[in-house]
This record gives structure tokens, sequence and C-alpha cells, in this order.
């Protein structure tokens, strides 16, 4: 899992947040794909060493946010010997209670540069659990969130 601005050839490729993620045989479905439910899942595996994990600076995001939108877009097939899947995160669009993730899933192997088999957005706002309400992201949030921005 890493952050990377690196050139690939000659080709400069824009700052993402890497995951690799195991795909669990339970995973598959009828037809031997990684099914629609369990792509979900595994987006939401990928993002949570990137935003999640203690040192992050969004890490008191994981004690109150909530998924506002989502949208997934399957452009080939990702299967169980594809693993592990190589999913790339970055930041769409940030705002004061919210932000949009952008990400792109490949096999392992695949180039960063080649077409993803999945490209997905999930829209997170920042939720005060006590007060029942959105919340405005920290600054301390919004600057790592910004690092990330396409």
């Amino acid at each position: 899992m890493s952050g990377s601005g690196k050139a690939s050839g000659s080709l400069v490729l824009p700052r993402r947040f890497h995951a690799k993620v195991d795909v669990r045989w339970s995973d598959m479905d009828v037809f031997q794909h990684v099914n629609h439910a369990r792509m979900v899942t595994l987006l939401e595996e990928a993002r949570i060493p990137w935003l999640f994990e203690d040192g992050r600076p969004t890490a008191p995001l994981r004690e109150g946010c909530v998924l506002a939108d989502l949208r997934v877009r399957y452009r080939g097939q990702l299967r169980h010997e594809d693993t592990p899947l190589d999913i790339a995160m970055w930041i769409e669009q940030l705002r004061a209670v919210d932000f949009t993730i952008g990400y792109e899933v490949r096999a392992a192997g695949a180039q960063p540069d080649s077409p993803a088999a999945v490209v997905a957005s999930t829209q997170i706002a920042a939720f005060d659990m006590r007060a029942q309400r959105l919340r405005r992201l920290t600054d301390a949030e919004r600057d790592y969130l910004s690092e990330w921005m396409e």
C-alpha cells in the first residue's frame, strides 16, 4: 500500500493510494466473477488502511462517517485468480462535510496505466454520531485528503 505519482515509462501517473486486496473464494458468483456486493466490500477493505488506520489524519472518521453515494461500473471481469486486486484510490471532490473517492480496480500484475476492470466512486460524509448530524471536516482531515486530489 503506497502513494505513487511516479512515471511508468514516459507516462506520468497521478498520485494514487494503492491497496492490495485478496479475493476470497466466497467473493465469486455462479459465473466465477467477483460478485457485485462483494466488490463493494472489497472497495471498503481497500479504503480502510488509507483513511482509517491509526496515525492517519482521517482516522477520526472511523468514529462517524456515512456513505452518501456509491457508483460501480464494470469494464472487465475479475476472477479469483486475479488476486490480490490492485485498488487505486484518490479524491475526486472535497467539500466542507464530504468527499468523493475515485477507484480503479485491476487484476494482480496489471500495469497501472492499463484499463481498469472496475471504476467506482463513493461519497463519504463526516458524521457526528452523538448529535446525529453531519459535521465539517477538520483542517487536518481536509489537508490530508487534499494531498490525494486529482
